[in-house]
């Protein structure tokens, strides 16, 4: 089935959560400032794929939930996304994200900054109020691990020594953890056994590493109109991502030499990305890193395999194979 096909299946059989899940985002915010509600609204209106609390309401019901707080709690796993977004922005320095202008080249640093820290405290009374000690330690804990690995890769930004274990630690951190936590926060919900409990969380833990190195690919490979910002991106705000890191270590002196001159610079131009690109491709980092994504894939659905055949099932394994389809 091809990516077209496959969204609009996967679009037709979560349409209502989708629905529930955006009235939920806007009806949990309560904030007491009108600029929280402007800077949070511009942010939550622009374009999301909602996939985690998606991937929380679905984990739920997979795990047999009946009750009436899935769609509430949900709404955390995109707050902190968002939040995360906010501050990754104001590091990075970026100007446009899903095609629109960031929030803080319309409202300021301070005022986006401390909008990302509204947005953590919220999605914490979210989680408290469900009285699952549980669930609260998984959300905290992938809070941590999410703010861990965005500084070990601000440390690490520009250095071309960064292997590739190191980086998929860095993606654990930066995207895994917070699918897992997902996942994981459906299947306490539900008072899941063990081992659905298990199962659940090694899908979101896959899958989230397959969805980082797709858009690890996307950034080189994407129409720019498709991806919402500049191909490039990460190069030019040096991030050294496996694509590069897989070329590097296997081209020669001359190439990779070539390749660390210009993530040496602090603005390639595109001439210059496209000599990445060219290298990237002609040292095997596309097609490694495609076939890693497809390996975490194979493995989230394998996760499922536990399950009795569901719609929820199904649609989580849709969800797994669009991962692929947006980018192979």
């Amino acid at each position: 089935m091809n990516a077209l096909a496959l969204k609009e299946r996967l679009l037709e059989a979560v349409s209502k959560d989708l629905a529930a899940i955006e009235a939920a985002l806007k009806e949990n915010l309560q904030p007491y400032l009108s600029v929280v509600s402007h800077v949070a609204d511009y942010l939550i209106s622009g374009g999301g794929k909602r996939i985690r609390p998606l991937l929380m309401v679905l984990s739920a019901r997979l795990c047999g939930y009946k009750g009436n707080y899935d769609v509430t709690l949900s709404a955390v796993f995109e707050y902190l996304h968002v939040a995360t977004l906010l501050h990754d922005d104001i590091v990075d320095g970026a100007e446009v994200r899903r095609g629109y202008p960031v929030a803080h080249t319309i409202w300021g640093n301070p005022a986006t900054v401390l909008v990302g820290d509204y947005l953590l405290a919220r999605s914490i009374n979210i989680a408290a109020r469900t009285g699952n000690l549980s669930i609260m330690e998984v959300i905290s804990r992938a809070t941590a691990r999410m703010s861990e690995g965005e500084i070990y890769q601000l440390l690490h930004r520009g250095d071309v020594h960064l292997g590739e274990d190191q980086y998929m630690d860095v993606i654990e951190r930066k995207t895994a953890c917070l699918i897992q936590a997902a996942c994981h926060s459906g299947a306490l919900l539900a008072d899941a056994e063990e081992v659905q409990v298990q199962a659940v969380m090694d899908y979101g833990r896959h899958l989230g590493y397959a969805f980082q190195l797709t858009d690890d690919l996307l950034d080189y490979t994407a129409d720019p109109a498709v991806l919402g910002k500049k191909t490039g991106t990460d190069l030019k705000e040096g991030k050294v991502t496996l694509p590069l890191i897989h070329a590097m270590n296997h081209a020669g002196p001359k190439d990779r030499e070539s390749m660390i001159a210009i993530i040496g610079k602090p603005d390639p131009t595109m001439s210059e990305f496209r000599t990445v690109l060219e290298l990237v491709k002609a040292h095997g980092g596309i097609r490694y890193t495609e076939n890693r994504a497809k390996e975490h894939i194979t493995a989230a659905k394998t996760a499922l395999e536990l399950f009795t055949p569901s719609a929820s099932r199904a649609v989580l394994e849709d969800l797994a194979d669009y991962v692929l389809a947006r980018q192979l």
